[in-house]
C-alpha cells in the first residue's frame, strides 16, 4: 500500500478539499522533552542551531507519528529580532521576553531593513532549507511566529499595551502596523525558503485579554493584511482562549485555517462559522488538562469529541508542555485512525 503524502493532504485540506482522512499533527509549539531525548536534539541548542532545530522538528514525525513538522519551539523569535531582551531558557523552559525596547520610551521604532539577519531568524530559515531537503515533497513544513498583538506587547510590555488599547489607541495602531510588517517580511522569507504553512499565533488577541471591539478596531486591520501579502502561501491564525465572540472576525482576516484552543465554548458552532467562510479548523485537544495531565484514553475521548464537532485537522489546542508524555501524542494518531476506520 502506497504511503500517504501528508504534505499534499494538508495543503488540500487548507484549500477546502476533503482529505482521505483527517490529518493529525501540531500547528503550535512542540518542545517535548521525550522527543529531545529520542532525537538527540535538545533546547536551548535546538532553538538557535539550524541542524538541531531541524532534527527536533523531524522527530515529531519519526517518534510521534505526526504528519506535520512544526518549528521553531518558542514564540519570541521576532521579538528578539526587534530588540527585546530574551531569557534563552533551558531544556525544559521556553525562551521568553524579559523586556522590550519601548518600555523606556513610547516611540514606535522603524522596521529595520536588516530584520531577516537579526537574532535567530537566519537559524529558522536555514532549518527550513534543511527540513525541505530532508522531508522532500511528502511532509509539510509549518513555521510558527508571534502575531502582531503578541509582538507589540513584547516590545512595550503587556501592561502598557493593554492600557494603551484604551488610553492611547493611536500608538497601538502605529505599533500594530510595524509588527504586521515584520510578520509579513518574516513569513514571506519562510515560504521562500521552503515552508508550506505559516502560523500566526496571537494570545493577546484573545477575548480573555482584550475586548472583541478592541480586536476589531485595533488588531484585525493589520491581521487581515498578512494572508493577502503572502502571494498564495498558506497561512493559519491561532488565537488562544475563548475566542467564540471573534470567530467571524478571525475568518474575515482571510487565513486558510483557524487553530482553536480548548477554551472555545462551542467548538461545533465555531467550526460551522469557519466552514461557512471556507476556512479550515485545526484543534483542539486540551494541552494542559488532557495531553499533559491525562492518559491515552483521555486523549482519545477528547479527540473523538473534536472530530465529531467537525474539525479538519486533529491537533493540540495550544503549545505543548515540555513534559507532555509521548504516549499521549501517539494517542492522537490512534484516535484518528480509529475514528476514520469506523466512519
Amino acid at each position: 500500500m502506497e504511503k500517504p503524502n501528508f504534505r499534499t493532504e494538508i495543503l488540500r485540506t487548507l484549500e477546502g478539499k476533503t482529505p482521505a482522512q483527517i490529518p493529525v499533527g501540531t500547528f503550535t509549539t512542540a518542545p517535548v522533552l521525550e522527543l529531545m531525548d529520542l532525537s538527540g536534539a535538545a533546547r536551548p541548542e535546538a532553538d538557535s542551531q539550524p541542524e538541531k532545530m531541524a532534527l527536533l522538528a523531524f522527530s515529531q514525525y519519526v517518534n510521534a507519528s505526526f504528519e506535520t513538522l512544526r518549528y521553531p519551539f518558542d514564540m519570541v523569535v521576532l521579538g528578539e529580532a526587534l530588540g527585546c531582551t530574551i531569557d534563552p531558557g533551558t531544556k525544559a523552559k521556553t525562551p521568553a521576553v524579559l523586556n522590550g525596547p519601548m518600555e523606556l520610551s513610547p516611540a514606535v521604532p522603524e522596521l529595520p531593513g536588516d530584520l531577516l539577519e537579526r537574532g535567530r531568524i537566519s537559524a529558522v530559515l536555514k532549518a527550513t532549507e534543511i527540513l525541505r531537503e530532508k522531508a522532500g515533497s511528502t511532509l509539510p513544513l509549518i513555521v510558527g511566529m508571534e502575531g502582531p498583538a503578541d509582538l507589540a506587547s513584547s516590545l512595550c510590555g503587556i501592561t502598557r499595551f493593554l492600557k494603551w488599547t484604551i488610553k492611547r489607541p493611536h500608538i497601538i495602531t502605529r505599533l500594530i502596523d510595524l509588527c504586521t510588517d515584520a510578520c509579513i517580511m518574516y513569513a514571506r522569507e519562510c515560504l521562500k525558503s521552503g515552508a508550506d504553512v505559516v502560523v500566526i499565533a496571537d494570545a493577546v488577541s484573545s477575548p480573555d485579554m482584550i475586548s472583541p471591539e478592541a480586536f476589531r478596531t485595533l488588531i484585525k486591520p493589520g491581521m487581515a493584511r498578512i494572508p493577502k501579502a503572502l502571494g498564495g502561501g498558506k497561512s493559519v491564525l491561532h488565537i488562544c482562549g475563548a475566542a467564540d465572540p471573534i470567530i467571524t472576525d478571525m475568518t474575515e482576516c482571510g487565513f486558510d485555517g483557524l487553530s482553536l484552543e480548548e477554551g472555545i465554548k462551542d467548538l461545533k458552532s465555531a467550526v460551522n462559522t469557519a466552514h461557512e467562510a471556507g476556512t479550515a479548523v485545526i484543534g483542539s485537544v486540551s494541552t494542559s488538562r488532557t495531553l499533559f495531565r491525562g492518559g491515552p484514553e483521555d486523549v482519545k475521548k477528547e479527540a473523538f469529541t473534536c472530530m465529531e464537532s467537525g474539525v479538519d485537522f486533529l491537533a493540540p489546542g495550544c503549545g505543548l508542555a515540555p513534559e507532555t508524555p509521548l504516549r499521549n501524542l501517539k494517542a492522537l494518531v490512534e484516535a484518528r485512525n480509529e475514528f476514520c476506520g469506523r466512519k
